[in-house]
């Protein structure tokens, strides 16, 4: 473990060791050093200072991958701030629960993404209540709004105007603040994705954020001078500290993606000479059948980190032997776990790195139990529990449910189901809410998937439990086919009897343009067992 113990610790420490010889971002023709972020983040933070941000208030963001998400949210760290990183696909409604459930003193806010003004969104969702003297009277502790762009409505504030309301603070008070986090403050509250219910909020301190991704740098080889293509979403806990954080701890240089466009992608990869690229397999899948990948250089790329349920042994001896990628690697985590609980291993091989998430993390610990509660045997299916310094400190304000997710001795209870080998390496099957039964056996649709997954014709699918007069469930596979291909339903039921044992055979399948995913890139089944009817 490096000597910083806090995020503001790690932010000065990048700037002094990498100075001006290190690009820290580069956005388009923009490029900035090391130590410009640097300055730039002490400025926000004395931008906060000067709105009123206290050690412990909680400030959200809203807003797509950008360098001004890094600065805005980093020097509101540095100002001791806890970060709230909002979900760019939710709506003014969905954004408004999570303010109003942490009760978010300042919010930094995007103009316009995706086609859509997330500033009227807002207000929409706000429009009612009884706050007086706020910008949003339905979110009567929020007392500051910063949109990201050079306008915005009068009682917000730009972005420029904001920045400038700091400069009568001194960098000594900017130095003072940072000084006074620690290492056992929240860092932030990450919110989970909410595919089931209200989401909650997930409360990780400074010292288990730097501890996770300074482990997570290491088991990927994350280093000095590489330069990394971030298309996984800040407000996510594999963008913002698999991305960010990490980068500050290796000097790498960070290019964020805001959407992730196939083309764009390339583009970026060619021009930039990205090293890094981790992401969901759909991503690297993507990237391998487009039509006009080879006329883009992609030999720079040397780390891919990937992690799902599904990860075809297909697309890892794929990108190690057609783009030459020397480290893939498959992990698996939460956000109750700081994001990140097992990794393979450079030097693993295919198969295990395409059929397991690896091992744990160093001192941290991993069983695999009953429904009691028990140990189960290396080969037995069972709920995936995990101990260690990267379990969450709970729930923010819901004692209830930290109780429900965190056993007395310390144990988080993942909600998945998972097999460990002998080795050690995990297999995570599905989620305990997924699983259905078929004439009384256990059907896993992530197990289901990854047979379908080895059908020749299939990009991506996805399966869920559909009602069966007879057997009580059966499999449903909703299922994108490869360009040209014009597989049918009858071909592919055929083909799975022949590959899968009877009561894992879908009974039914229905072919989708594309799978409904959230930015994070997980499947909404709740959208796909909605159209059952």
């Amino acid at each position: 473990m490096a000597e910083w113990q806090t995020i503001p610790a790690l932010i000065r420490d990048a700037a002094r060791r990498h100075g001006d010889a290190t690009e820290a971002v580069v956005e388009g023709r923009a490029r900035i050093s090391y130590a410009e972020l640097g300055a730039r983040i002490e400025r926000a933070a004395a931008a906060c200072i000067a709105s009123g941000v206290e050690r412990g208030d909680r400030v959200a963001i809203w807003a797509p991958n950008t360098t001004d998400w890094i600065v805005a949210a980093l020097g509101a760290v540095t100002a001791g701030g806890v970060l709230v990183p909002v979900n760019t696909r939710f709506k003014g409604v969905e954004a408004a629960y999570v303010l109003r459930r942490t009760r978010a003193t300042h919010l930094f806010i995007t103009g316009t993404f995706l086609g859509a003004s997330y500033v009227a969104s807002l207000r929409r969702a706000a429009e009612r209540g009884s706050g007086q003297g706020v910008p949003l009277p339905g979110l009567p502790y929020l007392r500051e709004v910063i949109v990201l762009a050079g306008d915005a409505p009068d009682d917000f504030r730009t972005w420029k105007d904001f920045l400038a309301a700091g400069e009568s603070v001194p960098p000594d008070a900017v130095r003072d603040r940072a000084d006074s986090v620690r290492p056992g403050d929240p860092s932030d509250i990450t919110f989970t994705s909410g595919t089931t219910g209200d989401p909650k909020g997930v409360v990780i301190t400074h010292a288990q954020t730097l501890r996770v991704y300074d482990t997570w740098s290491e088991v990927t080889g994350l280093t000095h001078g590489d330069r990394y293509l971030i298309v996984n979403p800040f407000f996510h806990t594999f963008g913002y500290k698999a991305g960010i954080i990490a980068c500050l701890m290796r000097g790498a240089t960070m290019v964020p993606q805001p959407v992730f466009d196939v083309d764009t992608a390339l583009t970026r990869i060619a021009a930039e000479r990205i090293t890094v690229l981790p992401g969901p397999p759909t991503l690297h899948q993507a990237i391998l059948d487009h039509p006009a990948r080879e006329a883009h250089d992609l030999s720079t790329l040397r780390l891919v980190v990937t992690g799902a349920a599904v990860v075809p042994l297909e697309l890892v001896e794929r990108l190690r032997s057609e783009l030459r990628v020397a480290t893939v690697l498959t992990a698996y985590g939460l956000t109750e776990a700081s994001g990140t609980v097992t990794m393979c291993r450079r030097g693993d091989p295919p198969e295990v790195i395409a059929a397991t998430s690896g091992r744990v993390i160093p001192d941290t610990e991993i069983k695999v139990v009953s429904p009691l509660g028990g140990p189960r045997p290396p080969g037995a299916p069972g709920e995936v529990w995990v101990r260690g310094h990267h379990v969450m400190r709970g729930y923010f304000e819901d004692p209830v449910a930290t109780a429900r997710a965190i056993t007395p001795d310390g144990w988080l209870r993942t909600g998945d189901i998972g097999v460990l080998d002998a080795g050690g390496n995990l297999r995570i099957t599905d989620r305990i809410k997924d699983m259905f039964i078929v004439g009384g056996f256990n059907a896993y649709p992530a197990e289901i998937e990854q047979l379908l997954a080895r059908h020749p014709d299939i990009a991506d699918v996805a399966v869920v439990g559909v009602p069966d007069a007879r057997l009580g469930e059966v499999a449903k596979a909703y299922a994108v086919r490869r360009a040209s291909s014009a597989l049918t339903a009858d071909e592919l039921i055929a083909w799975s009897r022949r590959e899968m044992a009877n009561y894992k055979v879908p009974r039914h399948v229905e072919f989708l343009p594309e799978l409904p995913r959230n930015a994070s890139g997980k499947v909404l089944k709740h959208r796909l067992r909605g159209r059952r009817a």
